[in-house]
């Protein structure tokens, strides 16, 4: 794979990359750049978060060392779990991830890279340049019950950025909820005598339930957890919002697109002969294309991809028979 290939498979299906021509000198310069993405470990881990380890797998593909930072304090310090059930979430996660493909990945403890002087430093350092309104605005997105935020919310953001430095990662990707942080760490970092990391972004998936929010851990109606039954991802997907011809906030298109797609060739989909028979689609482009002109009816796209699914994630299923 050359230089080019490898940077379109990393842009495939980002929202952005700040900045492409950093990420491009990157590609050109190392051997094996490190990218990380972490994770607050709580709930289920489900469709969106596959949204992140598909992505981690293209960049292993182009190289990369994959670095999955399982955020225990940080999970804490976002008050989602005391550290009893943190801890058994953090060997759960492992589990799972590994399941989804990432065996090669290498996994980092957050307690276990943020109890040392320098760490403790940085996060200093970073709280005595940042106001409490930019450290607030920047958990917007990620923090929990935010109009009544606890100060550890706003430490949170700061060790953020400097687990960038402390990974030594040329590479910090998460979901586009992560953006405000990622762009606080690059005016920050070289401040720290750090470089300011490559940020990449890849949208979220919405809820099941339709527009207006993303699929949440705290929403249990709004997801698909990698463990669910095959009934289950049936159910869900049947009953998922999908109007007729509807590509905006659609779950069932952007699970296609961000889950199924980067894992096959073609997707088939099987029809009676008198609504046209089977039809292969080859691109998610397609696919998009077909559904707004209103060619494919959505049942016929939700079973298409409901066994699609169902076979994706049956090595995670068969780790918890």
């Amino acid at each position: 794979m050359d230089i080019k290939e490898k940077f379109e498979l990393i842009k495939r299906n980002t929202v952005e990359i700040v900045e492409e021509s950093e990420l491009m000198d990157v590609l050109k310069k190392k051997t094996s750049p490190k990218v990380y993405c972490g994770y607050e470990v709580s709930g289920e881990v489900h469709l969106g978060h596959m949204v992140t380890t598909t992505k981690l797998l293209d960049f292993q593909k182009a190289g990369f060392d994959v670095i999955v930072l399982l955020a225990d304090w940080h999970t804490w310090l976002n008050r989602k779990g005391d550290w009893k059930e943190i801890e058994k979430m953090v060997l759960l996660w492992k589990k799972i991830f590994k399941g989804l493909g990432l065996e090669k990945a290498r996994f980092v403890l957050g307690s276990e890279i943020q109890r040392n002087i320098e760490y403790i430093d940085d996060v200093f350092t970073i709280s005595v340049q940042t106001t409490i309104q930019r450290a607030l605005r920047s958990m917007q997105e990620i923090a929990r019950d935010i109009e009544n935020a606890k100060v550890s919310q706003v430490i949170y953001p700061f060790m953020q950025i400097v687990d960038i430095k402390a990974l030594k990662v040329d590479v910090a990707y998460s979901g586009i909820e992560q953006r405000k942080i990622h762009m606080l760490a690059r005016e920050v970092l070289p401040k720290l005598n750090s470089k300011a990391q490559v940020c990449v972004h890849t949208p979220l998936i919405p809820s099941l339930q339709g527009p207006g929010s993303k699929m949440s851990s705290s929403v249990p109606e709004s997801l698909i957890s990698v463990r669910d039954s095959e009934e289950d991802v049936r159910k869900k997907i049947n009953k998922a919002y999908c109007p007729a011809g509807e590509t905006k906030d659609n779950p069932v298109l952007a699970i296609a697109q961000l889950i199924v797609f980067p894992r096959i060739k073609s997707l088939r989909i099987k029809r009676d002969k008198k609504f046209g028979g089977d039809i292969d689609i080859g691109s998610y482009s397609e696919l998009e294309k077909i559904f707004r002109e209103k060619k494919l009816h959505p049942m016929d796209l939700k079973k298409a991809i409901s066994e699609q699914l169902i076979g994706i994630l049956s090595p995670v299923r068969k780790l918890f028979r």
